[in-house]
């Protein structure tokens, strides 16, 4: 097993506010073998990691333990204006900067 990538995996998904279930449909794979994933009892295909990678905006170097580079926050703007997202990033910009 791949040190760590079950918690990675974990705490992405809650972090992109997803169900396993919504990460099984994405990659066309059962519920189950998300859990899997997640509890270690499983380890993902050369494919799967892949695909892992790039729903969740990370490198497979950092699923892999091989690098630490934590992947960058997603926002869900969803339903926002453009008004709305600017303000966001203005007031990110402000609070980097303090």
């Amino acid at each position: 097993m791949i040190r760590d990538l079950s918690t990675k995996l974990k705490e992405l998904r809650l972090s992109h506010n997803l169900s396993q279930a919504d990460v099984a449909k994405k990659l066309e794979i059962s519920p189950s073998i998300v859990s899997g994933y997640e509890t270690g009892e499983r380890t993902p295909s050369t494919e799967n990691l892949l695909a892992l990678s790039y729903l969740y905006k990370c490198s497979t170097d950092y699923l892999l333990g091989k690098s630490n580079d934590k992947p960058p926050v997603v926002l869900d703007t969803d339903g926002l204006s453009t008004e709305q997202i600017q303000a966001l990033q203005t007031l990110i910009k402000t609070m980097k900067h303090e």
